[in-house]
């Protein structure tokens, strides 16, 4: 006897209950229809979207799920759904999935697991479930599990236990470098224990700073993949199961994972997209600068929405070089991008001016440069104002971690790309990018970087090189590592200490930055929190 089971990995919006029900309604026909499977498996809160946060709050959120399940479910004939969705529970909620069937919902498995770490905070909303879920399909006893059953002893094995001969797993697992590997070895740990197969049904997309990769696949009892679904895209796909004795899966397709800087780029580009598109912006404008930083920035927004939803504007000043205003001209132009030029001049001698008695006797200082910086964040935002576009900020983790940025200035914007994303890997991506087609003109990748604020400026007359930087970043930001066991990882005692110094100053100007997409184990904003105030490590 053969199942067939359709795994979908799509893409849900957040709060956009009547529109998700209409997409599993849809999903599950033509998995139906067209793939000829009997069950269809969708991923972690699909009805709500993943996170759904505080709207779990509001009691006409959880009334809309409510409604919207039976709906689903009369409108599905000919087929078995699971639909991950938030279920109403003593003023919480659960975090639960359902067995739609022949026209109702017939059974319901609530998450054991709640993860509160990290960018998780799920038991601020849900409470956890105690019991086992199994259900029959054409014979087969398939057991329910949600997202952090699987990377915890327990959940697991107590379905297999219970006499699941195949267990379903659906996820809202955000991506990160390396996620999708670990996925699968945690799941190779649970079923050497369990020693039956698992379907893992993740989620895609971006939502807010969090991107979901999918990488859905199916694992044999042996641990050995026998599917597995393409990263970064919408998937519909059916695989297959002989089921005598034991349920083995049949071999389908294995997509190979993209290596580390593809798949960075592929999240970057899958999180502008969705946060641009879900928010209902017309497009994106940001300042290009002839720098790596916005370089990227622009390439990766114009894969990501089109070229023709981007604009880019170029604002020199006094101190910007000719071959500046020629590599970013250049790339707008390869990309097909519209761009403007707009010289600041004009605005800074006017700021000058109003402040010259004021300041009277002072020495120039970051100052003068940082009103450079803010004469271009009101031009920025004029374009956006007036296009209605949002504004891209195009700083990197590197700068944001040690404060060189300027608040009001460079990180005035709506959404920062480049947000996680170390000085570093900036260069393998701009690489990476051309390697695809060549947009970034070499001499953005190969000159020395430079705010261009001041005569001759290099950024390393402010920061250690950039290798050394994002070494010291690495271990203080990712790993807490304390001052002395980053000096006995090898770097200079003098630059940790300024570094982390500077870390820790900086901490008020990054409470006032824009979201930005979240690739590394630990990002500023949802997962790294620390406070303004503090007296530690002063």
């Amino acid at each position: 006897m053969k199942l067939r089971i359709a795994i979908a990995q799509l893409n849900f919006l957040v709060g956009d209950v009547a529109g998700n029900a209409d997409r599993v309604i849809g999903a599950a026909r033509e998995a139906r229809d067209r793939l000829g499977a009997a069950l269809v498996v969708f991923p972690e809160l699909t009805l709500s979207g993943y996170p759904p946060e505080d709207l779990i709050l509001r009691s006409d959120f959880l009334t809309a799920v409510e409604e919207a399940l039976p709906r689903i479910a009369g409108h599905l004939q000919g087929i078995t759904a699971v639909v991950g969705f938030p279920e109403r529970q003593a003023g919480l909620a659960h975090n639960s999935a359902a067995v739609l069937h022949e026209g109702r919902v017939r059974w319901i498995y609530r998450k054991q697991a709640l993860p509160n770490y990290g960018v998780f905070d799920e038991k601020r909303y849900f409470l956890p479930g105690q019991d086992t879920c199994l259900f029959e399909l054409q014979g087969i006893r398939l057991g329910l599990t949600i997202c952090e059953d699987v990377w915890l002893p327990g959940a697991v094995e107590q379905a297999a236990a219970a006499g699941a001969q195949l267990i379903l797993n659906i996820n809202a697992s955000p991506y990160q470098v390396g996620k999708a590997k670990d996925r699968e070895t945690v799941v190779r740990e649970r079923l050497a224990v369990a020693q039956v197969p698992l379907v893992y049904v993740n989620l895609v997309g971006g939502q807010d700073e969090l991107v979901f990769d999918g990488a859905s696949f199916v694992m044999d009892r042996d641990g050995r993949v026998t599917f597995r679904a393409p990263e970064f895209e919408e998937t519909l796909a059916a695989v297959d199961f002989h089921c005598n004795e034991r349920v083995v899966p049949v071999a389908g397709e294995v997509v190979e994972p993209l290596p580390e800087v593809a798949s960075v780029y592929r999240a970057l580009v899958t999180g502008i997209r969705d946060y641009v598109t879900k928010n209902r912006f017309p497009g994106a404008v940001l300042g290009l600068s002839g720098g790596i930083d916005s370089a990227l920035t622009l390439a990766l927004a114009a894969d990501a929405l089109g070229p023709q939803r981007v604009e880019a504007v170029l604002m020199p000043s006094r101190y910007t070089a000719a071959m500046s205003i020629e590599d970013a001209r250049r790339e707008a132009e390869t990309l097909g991008c519209r761009y403007h030029l707009v010289p600041i001049e004009p605005a800074f001698r006017a700021f000058l001016a109003m402040l010259e008695e004021s300041f009277r006797g002072l020495p120039e200082d970051t100052t003068e440069e940082n009103i450079q910086a803010r004469c271009r964040g009101i031009v920025l935002m004029a374009f956006s104002n007036k296009t209605g576009k949002i504004l891209l900020t195009t700083g990197n983790k590197s700068e944001m971690s040690v404060g060189y940025a300027t608040l009001y200035g460079d990180m005035a914007g709506g959404f920062a790309p480049l947000k996680d994303v170390p000085k570093t890997l900036v260069y393998g991506l701009a690489e990476y990018r051309n390697r695809l087609a060549p947009v970034i003109p070499e001499r953005v990748i190969t000159r020395p970087p430079s705010a261009e604020l001041r005569p001759d400026q290099k950024d390393e007359d402010s920061l250690p090189p950039y290798p050394v930087l994002d070494g010291i970043l690495e271990l203080y930001v990712e790993h807490d590592r304390s001052v002395p066991e980053i000096v006995a990882a090898g770097f200079p005692e003098h630059e940790v200490v300024r570094v982390t110094r500077m870390v820790d100053r900086n901490e008020y100007k990054r409470r006032q930055a824009p979201p930005g997409i979240k690739i590394s184990r630990r990002a500023f904003g949802r997962d790294r929190r620390y406070p303004i105030t503090s007296g530690f490590g002063r």
